[in-house]
């Protein structure tokens, strides 16, 4: 029981050392205008990374919305950049060390440039990587009113599908019309239909019946077995 304090004294350094190591060991990429929500058209976008070793070179990479990884630019310890296609120069991106931050700067911020921004350090071949800073323009919201107009116009559409209009009928509103007048005409003609085909039945088996009842022989005074009268002649 007395060595209990002592373990748990262990642990709880442990622990904290671990806590330090990780936090050490962070890395951000951010906006280096700290007020900045979202990046403007045609502007330029400024972004720092903080590595917590500034001894080794930092990348900048770009995730656009489909989640592809897009490369942009290599900063070493001494300030040097090295694009892509090892090219030292770009038309669009700038890459530079400045005191203990690697700075990117997109010079003409385009649609194309959107997208969550990283920088990632190898130390010790190991690959560090920041947390992802948004670069997204504002979002547009439509305006509800035109969707509830264009709701209620629907409904109406819907309701008044297979009325008349007073006004001269357009060709649409015709074949409109048409079909109504065909669902509720084809019907009523089947059902005609098979009632003609059943009364012509009718009568056709009716006439058969008939006919079986008249070929029948009847003794001729209305007994069965009596034999025919003969009638008598006088002389």
């Amino acid at each position: 029981m007395a060595r209990s304090p002592a373990l748990l004294l262990l642990l709880s350094l442990g622990l904290c050392c671990t806590g330090a190591q990780g936090q050490r060991n962070t890395m951000e990429a951010r906006f280096l205008n700290r007020n900045m929500k979202h990046p403007q058209e045609g502007q330029p976008l400024e972004l720092e990374c903080m590595p917590f070793n500034i001894d080794n070179g930092v990348s900048w990479i770009r995730q656009d919305k489909d989640g592809k990884l897009h490369f942009i630019v290599y900063i070493s310890p001494l300030s040097r950049t090295a694009f892509p296609r090892n090219e030292r120069t770009s038309s669009q991106f700038e890459g530079s060390k400045q005191g203990s931050s690697f700075r990117l700067v997109v010079k003409n911020f385009r649609a194309q440039d959107q997208g969550t921004y990283f920088c990632i350090a190898n130390i010790n071949q190991m690959l560090y990587f920041s947390s992802g800073q948004p670069a997204f323009f504002p979002a547009t919201t439509t305006a509800a009113p035109t969707t509830a107009a264009a709701t209620t116009q629907s409904s109406h559409v819907n309701k008044d599908i297979c009325m008349p209009s007073s006004e001269p009928g357009t060709s649409s509103e015709n074949i409109l019309n048409l079909y109504c007048e065909i669902f509720i005409w084809a019907p009523l003609a089947g059902v005609c239909l098979v009632l003609l085909v059943a009364l012509i039945v009718t009568i056709v088996l009716c006439q058969k019946t008939r006919r079986r009842r008249c070929r029948c022989k009847r003794p001729p005074n209305g007994k069965p077995g009596a034999k025919p009268c003969v009638p008598t002649r006088h002389i």
